[in-house]
């Protein structure tokens, strides 16, 4: 840290709001006066919208929010699946402030790994393989909560896991959330996306305490439960009734259930919490955002990835699922890789030929795979493999119809103290990472410090 250099009093939090459409917010705040009085006044102030990558198949959060951490472009970073941030060479956020002098606490931040040499805290998101920090409660709160979200399809959680997360809420949890909390658990039996609000609940208490205990000069805390409702419910919007060309069938959502709105109740709490923090200024980011889809389209995961694998032949060294319906296959050659990528690309639904995995990234000795078949799989539908045949619908979750859809535009909000440093208007969403810096004085050339 440079002689004189002030920027070890000044605190800035990152709230990374994945994928909230303001444009729809906004709507929410004029048709519902006074219900979000914290998201309210945040849109009142310093805000800009941002662009990113316009190649749909490069607007995704793992791919944006490499682009917040490290300052550079995709055509820069080139991170183009979650996790490939692990091992790379494309510098962040954290360790370059670190390396200035300053403390680094991190919760859940996307696509991001772990180079800290003493965090604050540091708790991975639930998809990329890198280390917490050293601490019992970030060690056992990465594993329930990646277990949690990983086979939350399946609505599955090892009595590990639940007993760790529950320890987590009574560590953790604040009593004014207490209310809250309890509300969205009772009332989650068959609405999934309240599970997903307590997550988000439970992360940003994680957040707020290890914060306040621990005062890192810099923290970033990552909230996925919006993005997830808006992929899954959009098509129930209050706001949106009328103006979307799809809506959700009674037996998946009733009519008159609106989740977006849910959701926006909970993050106005968690907002007002942020803004509460003492001398601390606070981004809150979307990286990109969601419209409503036009079209009907299911997505699945795979059950049992290991069983899977074996029933098909498929030796591999490792599997690691990631978001949805992808999946990561470590072989121990790029052969083996090959010849499991033919296997995988044989499979094909036998009453429209369409093949159940339709993306297969072969890099080498790995591969990532989506399962990408788009219909409703009922119990009658049969794949073909080889010379067999056999129904899919036992071996795959049904996860959600979709109704969002990315798009470039994101929207960022800055409080005064930090606002000066703002990228402009329409500006890549990378530029976020020179106003942290700048925050802090310190200037960066092309994600570097």
């Amino acid at each position: 840290m440079r002689s004189g250099d002030t920027s070890a009093g000044k605190r800035l939090v990152l709230v990374e709001l994945n994928e909230i459409n303001f444009d729809i917010v906004l709507n929410y705040i004029e048709a519902f006066p006074g219900r979000f009085p914290a998201l309210a006044k945040l849109t009142s102030g310093a805000g800009i919208s941002t662009t990113c990558e316009r190649n749909y198949e490069e607007l995704e959060p793992w791919i944006q929010w490499a682009s917040v951490h490290s300052g550079q472009a995709y055509t820069e970073h080139g991170i183009f699946r979650l996790g490939d941030i692990v091992g790379s060479n494309v510098p962040q956020v954290f360790e370059q402030l670190e390396r200035s002098g300053l403390r680094v606490g991190c919760v859940s931040a996307m696509n991001a790994e772990n180079r800290l040499r003493a965090p604050a805290y540091f708790i991975p998101d639930p998809w990329t393989a890198t280390p917490s920090d050293d601490s019992w409660w970030s060690r056992v709160l990465t594993s329930a909560v990646s277990q949690t979200v990983n086979d939350n399809a399946q609505a599955r959680i090892t009595w590990k896991s639940a007993l760790h997360l529950g320890l987590g809420l009574l560590r953790f949890a604040q009593p004014k959330h207490y209310g809250l909390y309890a509300k969205l658990i009772a009332g989650s039996r068959g609405a999934s996306w309240r599970k997903a609000l307590v997550l988000d609940l439970l992360l940003h208490d994680i957040h707020a305490k290890l914060f306040r205990a621990r005062l890192p000069n810099f923290s970033a805390v990552f909230l996925n439960a919006g993005a997830h409702i808006q992929h899954h419910y959009f098509f129930n919007s209050h706001v949106l009734k009328g103006k979307a060309k799809m809506s959700n069938p009674a037996w998946y959502v009733a009519q008159d259930v609106d989740p977006i709105a849910e959701m926006l109740s909970v993050y106005d709490s968690l907002i007002a919490d942020c803004m509460s923090f003492d001398g601390t200024e606070v981004i809150v980011a979307t990286g990109l955002s969601q419209l409503p889809y036009d079209r009907v389209k299911y997505y699945y995961r795979l059950k049992d990835h290991t069983e899977f694998m074996r029933m098909i032949g498929v030796q591999v060294r490792s599997i690691q699922p990631r978001m949805t319906r992808d999946f990561l296959l470590e072989f121990d050659s790029a052969a083996e890789a090959l010849a499991a990528q033919s296997r995988l690309s044989e499979l094909r639904v036998v009453k429209d030929g369409q093949p159940v995995f339709g993306e297969i990234d072969n890099r080498g000795d790995s591969l990532f795979v989506t399962l990408t078949y788009p219909h409703e799989i009922t119990a009658d539908l049969r794949v073909t493999f080889g010379d067999d045949q056999w129904p899919l619908e036992p071996y795959v979750a049904f996860v959600a119809i979709k109704n969002g859809m990315h798009q470039e535009k994101g929207f960022s909000y800055f409080t005064r103290g930090v606002a000066q440093y703002a990228p402009s208007d329409r500006s890549h969403v990378k530029e976020l990472h020179s106003t942290i810096l700048q925050f802090f004085g310190h200037e960066a050339q092309n994600g570097r410090a």
